[in-house]
């Protein structure tokens, strides 16, 4: 919501601090100003506020202007509720409560000879630097006393009431037509305001267009009302309807607010004539009063706040700067109205606004927020000491890489079956088998977390989630009974209709990215403490051996100096039959004890060039026993330092050999050159082309025309 400092500063006046500061010191507090926008000279700033649910009784001028009166030890200035001396009347205007569990309160004043015109001087300013659209004095006066203090009001044309007011529930199948010109069926739990003959709007949410002020208006009927939460919540959720009004009402507005937000409305509307007729209507039902205006009051201790808050950096000698005397200030000015009950303690009557308010903690809470939860000294507590995890940074690291790929973290069951332990297990490492298994699916702590995850890819699967990334951190169980080793392991599965690349196609979409993953997980550890700022996994290299649940050939270890610490690979046809899985499986399990010794890499950073880049395609023919390791290493040992970027563009196959021999592959490379010192030549170019040339020549590359 939009705040204008000007309108806070009138209810505040003797504010000594800036809007900046202004607006620092109240996000401090919990009432969090998001933007500061400078409206011109003599207009002050516009804030952008995000006010909480909870806070209702801030989501307006008056509200914020509290706060800042209760930050600054400054008066708050009251709200001028005086009308002119009332005409008399014999019969007060009729209303009626017939939903008086929805309806707590309703107060009604009829105005008569107003004129209906612009908007004029302070409303007209203030709707103009708010960037709202001005409709006429009386819509405008009950948009503006929204803005200024929060509470809800609709004016009705008075000469289209027949009878009087009754707030009732709506009858099943009744049509109503609201201000936005939309014609509603209403359901029998609506609760709507209605004159003798028909339904002139939907309580809380939006008025009639058959009550609606027009500018042949000539007398008018002012409401105030306190509606149910829950009956507005539900009614507007059903109408798709969210208004101001809705939107704090749905909250729990303010039940001692209705006759003052009526007489405001009533003196702007009067300010361009008019005669209020008769004394304020107000209806008003006591077991809800009860329950919101008059709760009974809290027991506060000063020591139990001194307590709960602890030293702050204002404490001296061993005292707390949190004295009675500054916690009946702060709650005072709140609202709230303190009765001493004993030495050291209160009676803390709360105020009508503050529904958010019920517990003695809740006041603590308050005295807290206003005193600044910056000026409370940092300390922890002497029995509890916090101490972070030594692989907390590298698991944060490898979850937060995982989530970006797309990955679900998930957690498996410790357990597995013995038939698990005989296909997943290291054979060397043995299995814990448990005294006293609750099933024989569950006989066994868990030798690795590929059960689990089979698990619950099959758990997907089975209720039509086709496209399915998982991925779990957690222990693993070997040894034997007598002496258990647990181990952290990280596990992925991958299973859906991945795309074909230029690189792969789709039958091995799957393989490569797990093998991408990997490596990039990879990618954030260093593999000595030699090589943290370098971009790339330092001896990283992969094996084609793999576990019996690999299928043949589909799958690989990837080892980081020589020592394996990744299987990857798609599950073996018999094993995906065993477990009725439907479409084809694609698995990694990384030995987390081993990653997460290596270091973590240091983030560098290099400054961008300000010279335009070179792209270079070279298209090769080179046996399937050339490697991509070997050509990389291979173009890395030129050690061109304009060469920036080296990466496979496409691979291509002929199954036929027509246009590439059996036993060979097609390779597109794109080489990227830049300079961070000048524009490149073409004769640079030319040469390191050459030099890239001979070196994949040397390499038994062909040159394709």
């Amino acid at each position: 919501m939009n705040i204008l400092s000007n309108w806070l500063r009138s209810y505040v006046p003797n504010i000594a601090v800036d809007d900046h500061q202004l607006a620092d010191d109240l996000t401090l507090r919990g009432i969090a100003v998001e933007g500061v926008h400078d409206l011109g000279a003599g207009n002050g700033h516009l804030f952008e506020m995000d006010i909480t649910t909870n806070r209702v009784d801030a989501m307006n001028h008056y509200g914020i202007a509290r706060e800042a009166a209760t930050i600054y030890n400054l008066p708050l200035t009251s709200l001028d509720i005086s009308l002119p001396v009332a005409t008399s009347h014999a019969k007060p205007f009729s209303v009626a409560i017939e939903a008086p569990e929805l309806c707590g309160r309703f107060t009604a004043r009829v105005l008569r000879g107003v004129t209906i015109a612009p908007s004029t001087g302070r409303v007209a300013e203030y709707f103009a630097l708010l960037g709202s659209k001005p409709i006429s004095n009386a819509v405008d006066a009950s948009n503006c006393v929204l803005q200024g203090m929060g509470h809800p009001t609709h004016a009705f044309d008075l000469d289209k009431i027949e009878g009087g007011i009754v707030v009732r529930l709506a009858r099943k199948g009744e049509k109503l037509k609201l201000l936005d010109g939309t014609e509603r069926t209403l359901e029998a739990d609506d609760l709507v305001v209605a004159d003798h003959v028909k339904a002139l709007g939907l309580a809380g949410v939006m008025g009639g267009w058959d009550s609606m002020i027009t500018s042949e208006t000539k007398n008018i009927l002012v409401e105030s009302a306190w509606f149910d939460p829950a009956s507005v919540r539900r009614s507007a959720r059903r109408h798709g309807l969210h208004t101001d009004a809705s939107h704090r009402f749905e909250r729990g507005a303010d039940f001692n607010a209705c006759a003052v937000a009526n007489a405001l409305v009533a003196k702007l509307i009067l300010a361009s004539g008019g005669l209020v007729e008769g004394e304020l209507v107000d209806v008003v039902v006591p077991a809800i009063a009860a329950k919101t205006a008059a709760r009974p009051p809290i027991a506060l201790s000063v020591a139990q706040v001194q307590r709960h808050l602890g030293a702050t950096l204002d404490d001296r000698s061993g005292r707390s700067a949190i004295t009675g005397e500054l916690v009946s200030q702060y709650l005072t000015a709140l609202g709230c109205t303190l009765q001493p009950s004993q030495p050291g303690s209160f009676n803390v009557q709360l105020p009508s606004w503050r529904l958010d308010l019920g517990r003695e903690i809740d006041l603590v809470e308050e005295v807290a927020r206003v005193y600044g939860y910056n000026r409370f000294a940092n300390t922890l507590p002497t029995a509890l000491p916090v101490v972070a995890r030594p692989l907390a940074a590298a698991e944060s690291a490898v979850r937060t890489r995982l989530l970006a790929f797309g990955y679900s973290e998930a957690i498996s069951s410790s357990f597995a079956s013995e038939a698990d332990g005989d296909m997943y297990a290291l054979k060397q490492r043995g299995v814990v088998a448990l005294e006293n298994p609750l099933s024989d699916e569950a006989r066994l702590l868990r030798p690795s977390l590929t059960p689990g995850m089979l698990a619950m890819l099959a758990h997907n699967l089975n209720r039509d989630v086709r496209e399915v990334r998982l991925f779990e951190q957690g222990a693993i169980f070997t040894g034997s009974a007598v002496e258990v080793v647990e181990s952290s392991t990280l596990s992925l599965g991958l299973t859906g209709d991945l795309p074909a690349t230029r690189l792969h196609g789709v039958k091995d979409a799957g393989i490569f990215e797990l093998k991408g993953v990997i490596e990039s997980l990879l990618s954030l550890f260093a593999a000595s403490p030699d090589s943290l700022s370098t971009s790339a996994a330092n001896g990283l290299t992969f094996s084609p051996e793999a576990p019996a649940w690999i299928e043949p050939g589909r799958g690989a270890t990837a080892l980081v100096n020589g020592n394996a610490i990744a299987t990857f690979g798609e599950l073996a046809a018999a094993e995906r039959e065993a477990r009725k899985l439907r479409q084809p499986v694609y698995l990694a399990e990384i030995d987390a004890e081993a990653l997460y010794r290596l270091p973590l890499r240091r983030a560098t950073a290099r400054e961008l060039s300000r010279f335009q880049a070179v792209e270079r395609d070279f298209s090769f023919t080179f046996s399937d026993a050339v490697q991509w390791r070997t050509i990389a290493e291979a173009v890395d040992a030129l050690a061109i330092p304009e060469l920036i970027r080296v990466a496979p563009v496409e691979v291509f196959r002929d199954a036929k050999a027509a246009s590439v021999p059996a036993g060979h592959y097609a390779l597109l490379l794109r080489c990227v050159f830049q300079s961070q010192e000048r524009t490149l030549r073409e004769e640079d170019l030319a040469q390191w082309s050459a030099r890239l040339i001979a070196v994949l020549s040397s390499l038994g590359g062909l040159i394709r025309v």
